[in-house]
Protein backbone atom coordinates (compact mmCIF):
# COMPACT_ATOMS: atom_id res chain seq x y z
CA UNK A 1 0.00 0.00 0.00
CA UNK A 2 1.28 3.52 -0.56
CA UNK A 3 1.62 6.01 2.03
CA UNK A 4 -0.93 8.65 1.67
CA UNK A 5 0.09 12.15 1.88
CA UNK A 6 -0.26 14.77 4.98
CA UNK A 7 -2.21 17.69 3.45
CA UNK A 8 0.48 20.27 4.32
CA UNK A 9 3.10 18.42 3.04
CA UNK A 10 1.50 18.06 -0.26
CA UNK A 11 -0.06 21.23 -0.38
CA UNK A 12 4.13 22.33 0.36
CA UNK A 13 5.21 19.81 -2.42
CA UNK A 14 2.78 22.10 -4.99
CA UNK A 15 3.99 25.31 -4.23
CA UNK A 16 7.76 24.06 -4.48
CA UNK A 17 7.13 22.62 -7.97
CA UNK A 18 5.50 25.77 -8.90
CA UNK A 19 8.14 27.57 -8.24
CA UNK A 20 10.53 25.61 -10.60
CA UNK A 21 10.78 25.86 -14.57
CA UNK A 22 7.65 24.52 -16.20
CA UNK A 23 9.89 22.00 -18.28
CA UNK A 24 10.96 21.11 -14.92
CA UNK A 25 7.65 19.84 -13.10
CA UNK A 26 6.96 16.64 -14.56
CA UNK A 27 9.89 14.85 -14.55
CA UNK A 28 10.42 16.45 -10.37
CA UNK A 29 7.40 16.19 -9.42
CA UNK A 30 7.10 12.11 -10.53
CA UNK A 31 10.98 11.91 -8.84
CA UNK A 32 10.02 13.18 -5.65
CA UNK A 33 7.18 12.00 -5.21
CA UNK A 34 8.78 8.13 -5.82
CA UNK A 35 11.03 8.72 -3.60
CA UNK A 36 9.27 10.36 -0.76
CA UNK A 37 6.59 7.44 -0.82
CA UNK A 38 9.53 5.01 -1.26
CA UNK A 39 11.00 6.68 2.19
CA UNK A 40 7.98 6.96 3.83
CA UNK A 41 7.50 3.16 3.54
CA UNK A 42 10.95 1.88 4.46
CA UNK A 43 10.22 3.56 7.49
CA UNK A 44 7.16 1.65 8.07
CA UNK A 45 5.19 5.03 7.58
CA UNK A 46 1.44 5.33 6.27
CA UNK A 47 1.86 8.93 5.54
CA UNK A 48 4.43 11.18 3.50
CA UNK A 49 5.57 14.19 6.10
CA UNK A 50 7.24 17.23 5.51
CA UNK A 51 10.65 15.10 6.81
CA UNK A 52 10.33 12.53 3.89
CA UNK A 53 9.72 15.47 1.24
CA UNK A 54 12.89 17.44 2.36
CA UNK A 55 15.08 14.08 2.41
CA UNK A 56 13.62 13.10 -1.14
CA UNK A 57 14.43 17.00 -2.29
CA UNK A 58 17.69 16.32 -1.46
CA UNK A 59 18.07 12.78 -2.66
CA UNK A 60 17.06 13.76 -6.01
CA UNK A 61 18.02 17.41 -6.59
CA UNK A 62 21.33 17.43 -8.07
CA UNK A 63 23.81 19.49 -6.30
CA UNK A 64 24.37 22.23 -8.48
CA UNK A 65 20.56 23.28 -8.25
CA UNK A 66 20.17 22.67 -4.09
CA UNK A 67 20.72 26.18 -3.38
CA UNK A 68 17.82 27.28 -5.31
CA UNK A 69 15.72 24.16 -3.83
CA UNK A 70 17.28 25.67 0.24
CA UNK A 71 15.51 29.29 -1.20
CA UNK A 72 12.03 27.91 -2.02
CA UNK A 73 12.04 25.74 1.08
CA UNK A 74 12.86 28.63 3.18
CA UNK A 75 10.39 31.06 0.98
CA UNK A 76 7.89 28.90 2.21
CA UNK A 77 8.86 28.65 6.08
CA UNK A 78 10.41 25.16 5.68
CA UNK A 79 13.63 24.42 7.96
CA UNK A 80 15.24 21.79 6.45
CA UNK A 81 18.10 22.44 8.71
CA UNK A 82 16.34 20.51 11.65
CA UNK A 83 16.41 17.49 9.23
CA UNK A 84 20.06 17.19 9.26
CA UNK A 85 20.82 19.37 6.19
CA UNK A 86 23.14 22.64 6.17
CA UNK A 87 22.45 26.00 4.95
Amino acid sequence: MEPIWDKATQDMFRQVLAKMPIFMRPIAEKAITLKAESLAKKDNMVEVTEKYLVDAFFAETPFGFQGLMKNDLVSLGVDYTKYGYTK
